[in-house]
Protein backbone atom coordinates (compact mmCIF):
# COMPACT_ATOMS: atom_id res chain seq x y z
CA UNK A 1 0.00 0.00 0.00
CA UNK A 2 1.02 3.41 -0.95
CA UNK A 3 2.11 5.48 2.09
CA UNK A 4 3.17 8.87 1.46
CA UNK A 5 6.76 10.37 2.80
CA UNK A 6 5.24 13.88 4.15
CA UNK A 7 2.18 15.56 4.75
CA UNK A 8 0.65 17.50 1.75
CA UNK A 9 0.01 20.84 2.49
CA UNK A 10 -3.01 22.56 2.36
CA UNK A 11 -1.07 25.20 -0.52
CA UNK A 12 0.18 22.37 -2.19
CA UNK A 13 -3.20 20.65 -2.36
CA UNK A 14 -5.22 23.36 -3.28
CA UNK A 15 -2.59 23.90 -6.39
CA UNK A 16 -3.54 20.39 -7.23
CA UNK A 17 -6.95 20.92 -7.14
CA UNK A 18 -7.33 24.23 -8.93
CA UNK A 19 -8.06 22.68 -12.30
CA UNK A 20 -11.31 20.61 -10.56
CA UNK A 21 -13.78 23.23 -10.85
CA UNK A 22 -17.15 22.22 -12.62
CA UNK A 23 -17.61 24.71 -15.49
CA UNK A 24 -21.30 25.01 -17.32
CA UNK A 25 -21.71 23.77 -20.73
CA UNK A 26 -21.38 26.01 -23.39
CA UNK A 27 -24.11 27.14 -25.20
CA UNK A 28 -25.17 28.87 -28.74
CA UNK A 29 -27.65 30.81 -30.30
CA UNK A 30 -29.13 30.01 -33.62
CA UNK A 31 -28.60 33.20 -36.14
CA UNK A 32 -32.34 32.86 -38.02
CA UNK A 33 -34.58 31.34 -34.67
CA UNK A 34 -32.64 32.92 -32.03
CA UNK A 35 -33.28 29.34 -30.24
CA UNK A 36 -30.32 28.12 -27.19
CA UNK A 37 -28.88 25.18 -27.81
CA UNK A 38 -25.35 23.09 -27.23
CA UNK A 39 -23.01 24.32 -29.96
CA UNK A 40 -22.05 21.92 -32.96
CA UNK A 41 -25.52 20.42 -32.36
CA UNK A 42 -28.88 21.23 -33.98
CA UNK A 43 -31.82 22.87 -32.07
CA UNK A 44 -34.70 21.09 -31.16
CA UNK A 45 -36.00 22.35 -33.75
CA UNK A 46 -33.78 20.99 -36.05
CA UNK A 47 -32.06 24.07 -37.75
CA UNK A 48 -28.41 24.46 -37.56
CA UNK A 49 -26.41 27.30 -38.36
CA UNK A 50 -29.40 29.39 -39.32
CA UNK A 51 -30.40 26.08 -42.06
CA UNK A 52 -33.39 23.90 -41.41
CA UNK A 53 -31.46 20.18 -41.57
CA UNK A 54 -34.15 18.13 -40.39
CA UNK A 55 -37.53 18.35 -41.14
CA UNK A 56 -40.86 18.51 -39.17
CA UNK A 57 -41.64 15.50 -37.88
CA UNK A 58 -45.86 15.24 -38.46
CA UNK A 59 -48.26 12.84 -36.40
CA UNK A 60 -51.01 10.91 -38.57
Amino acid sequence: MAVQKSKVSRSRRGQRRSHDALVGKTLAQDPLTGETHLRHHMTPDGYFKGRQIVGAHEED
